[in-house]
């Protein structure tokens, strides 16, 4: 039988560490995270970017993260700290399984993802066209 998609990321979110936006702040206070932007090039260039932000579509994620595939990037590393945010949460909650699947031990995502972040008046960063 299938499901919906808000029933598969329900599914992840009951699965997984769902941060708020102040444990995601502190957390980059701290400096031992590494955070990982998964939306498009065209939504971060049109609404921004959390400061520090590594850019990694979602399409490529998986192929980025695993250290076994020839497209590994050197940001990612299973045993790091890692935490993921999108738009609002949704495909951050489904890529932090993707991740777990692929071995990563500390990963979480930002509930409500950018829009939680602006909500609360956080700091973001625009790159110039």
């Amino acid at each position: 039988m299938a499901i919906t998609v808000q029933q598969l990321v329900a599914q992840a979110k009951s699965q997984i560490r769902n941060l708020s936006v102040d444990e995601v702040a502190r957390e980059l206070e701290s400096g031992s995270v590494t955070l990982v932007d998964i939306r498009e090039p065209d939504e971060v260039q049109r609404d921004g970017a959390l400061p520090g932000a590594v850019a990694a579509p979602r399409g490529m994620l998986e192929f980025w993260a695993d250290p076994a595939s020839p497209y590994h990037r050197p940001e990612f590393d299973p045993t790091a700290r890692t935490i993921l945010y999108c738009a609002s949460g949704g495909r951050s909650a489904l890529a932090v399984r993707a991740l777990q699947g692929l071995g990563y031990t500390d990963v979480a995502h930002l509930d409500g993802g950018l829009k939680s972040w602006k909500e609360q008046g956080r700091p973001i960063t625009h790159q110039a066209p």
